[in-house]
């Protein structure tokens, strides 16, 4: 069996939702687990957070996933629905569709459905992708509360700055009250920056994502600054070791060649397994529990780790390439991403262990 794998740990995302909890202090918590559970395994993740008081997801199989489970939680659709054709089976399994176009409300009028579906209306105050502006949002909640098929509804919007602190949430902020003024509606506004950053934004209901999985929001800082802890570990182990001298390249294109002898460690990890193939030299990974870097190009199916300085490493040596030890956000950083990208690349040919 291929050696890679990845080690997704139960106990950890139910203290983050813990820690999560702790910050929203009355706010209810909707966990987002879209892009199955950002890599962590969407049916294992929804039970792990079913403390949480709700969840978030994209699409309708995701949602049939967690009543699957046995999960009667409030689930919302991020994106809606995509066809008329969606809404008997959302008002059957009671899911909220967040509404941000004028032909969903068309459609909710036409629908002929068993339960009154309750909905989230986004409200564009910035981040312009989803949503409706101030005036067309206050003409649109007319129409959904005109209708006999809507249940609740909940005013939410998004914010694009939450995670940067010289801009932050305030002008949308303001916008957004500016559009529902005198409005009663709950509010939903708070993603994980703006929960652990923002208290004055938190709503009635926060949208808890990125910290649940234990990577911080925030550039420059990691899970282990806020508290939480990485719940999935990618490991991996050295699968053959050689010896370049001095001036000597490895790999494709010999983008490292050694500035001095060195041993080195071919790792059974790669692009096509989800780690990022941008990753410079100088990555951060762990072998043999001791922090050393990656080498040249990350190649399809594997890559390469300094092994200089660590005399005890050899082939079967474990390799850490994020989780602890290693925080996915200084791999990310590393590479020019950001974690969210590399805990939801995760490849399905990865063997999961879970606990």
């Amino acid at each position: 069996m291929r050696p890679i794998v990845a080690r997704i740990d139960s106990a950890a995302l139910a203290h983050n939702l813990m820690v999560a909890r702790q910050a929203a202090g009355s706010t209810r918590l909707v966990a987002v687990v879209k892009a199955n559970g950002y890599g962590h395994g969407l049916a294992r993740v929804g039970q792990a957070l079913r403390a949480a008081d709700g969840y978030a997801v994209l699409t309708l199989d995701e949602a049939a996933t967690l009543r699957a489970q046995g999960l009667s939680h409030p689930i919302v659709l991020l994106e809606g629905f995509f066809h008329p054709d969606e809404l008997p089976e959302i008002a059957r399994r009671r899911l909220i569709p967040v509404i941000h176009r004028d032909d969903q409300i068309d459609a909710l009028a036409r629908a002929r459905v068993e339960h009154r579906i309750d909905c989230f209306l986004k409200f564009d105050s910035g981040m312009h992708r989803l949503g409706f502006a101030a005036a067309p949002a206050r003409a649109a909640l007319q129409r959904l509360r005109a209708l006999p098929q809507v249940g609740q509804v909940t005013l939410m919007s998004h914010f694009a700055h939450a995670d940067e602190p010289e801009v932050g949430v305030a002008t949308q902020l303001a916008d957004f009250r500016a559009a529902t003024q005198g409005l009663t509606h709950a509010v939903s506004l708070a993603n994980s920056a703006t929960l652990l950053r923002y208290p004055e934004a938190r709503g009635d209901w926060a949208r808890p994502g990125i910290m649940l999985y234990g990577a911080n929001p925030f550039a420059g800082q990691t899970g282990a600054d806020l508290g939480l802890l990485p719940a999935m570990h990618l490991e991996s182990r050295i699968i053959a070791t050689h010896h370049l001298r001095r001036g000597e390249g490895v790999g494709y294109g010999h983008a490292f060649r050694a500035e001095r002898d060195l041993k080195i460690g071919v790792v059974a990890c790669g692009y096509a397994d989800g780690y990022p193939r941008h990753a410079p030299t100088g990555t951060p990974i762990m072998v043999e529990g001791r922090l050393t870097r990656t080498l040249g190009r990350v190649s399809m199916d594997m890559l390469y780790a300094d092994l200089t300085g660590i005399p005890g490493a050899h082939v079967g040596s474990p390799v850490v390439l994020w989780g602890a030890g290693v925080p996915v956000e200084t791999v990310a950083a590393a590479a020019g991403t950001i974690a969210y990208e590399l805990l939801t690349a995760l490849a399905p040919r990865v063997r999961i262990e879970a606990t």
